[in-house]
């Protein structure tokens, strides 16, 4: 059996987008995750940039809301927030019957500096939401190995 994960943030920009595609590429046989936002925006030109350096193209994502009716039209064994601690307040809570979790992440779209510098901490951002999903993923499949 399948089970569904919806990640969530404010604009399904950056760490929302990153947690689906970690879970879709690695955990695809038995989990399978969307991703959604508060206020959707557009995706952060940083995180699309840093996926794409280890294989990852989540440049044609849509940033979805939470009121989409594809993101709507399912229940989710998994809703977990990715919003970092001070914006905690405002990250939505999504109505399911499933396990809410929370992992806080810092949100490159408040990096600023010059672009080395944003890119090398949003490799942090996605290094840290790969390293929390293959964790999580294995908690819930003992003998689970990473597989990319």
């Amino acid at each position: 059996m399948t089970r569904t994960v919806l990640f969530v943030c404010i604009h399904n920009s950056a760490r929302s987008q990153m947690a689906e595609a970690f879970v879709n590429a690695s955990c695809s046989d038995s989990l399978r995750a969307y991703s959604a936002g508060l206020q959707p925006g557009t995706l952060n030109p940083a995180v699309i940039e840093v996926m794409r350096e280890i294989g990852f193209d989540v440049s044609r994502n849509p940033a979805k809301g939470v009121d989409d009716p594809e993101i709507r039209s399912r229940d989710y064994d998994y809703v977990v927030t990715v919003c970092d601690e001070a914006s905690a307040e405002a990250c939505p809570i999504y109505p399911t019957r499933g396990e809410r979790l929370h992992w806080p992440f810092a949100d490159p779209s408040s990096f600023s500096g010059n672009r080395k510098d944003v890119l090398a901490r949003t490799r942090e951002v996605r290094d840290a939401i790969a390293a929390r999903v293959h964790a999580w993923y294995a908690e819930m499949l003992p003998g689970y190995t990473q597989s990319r």
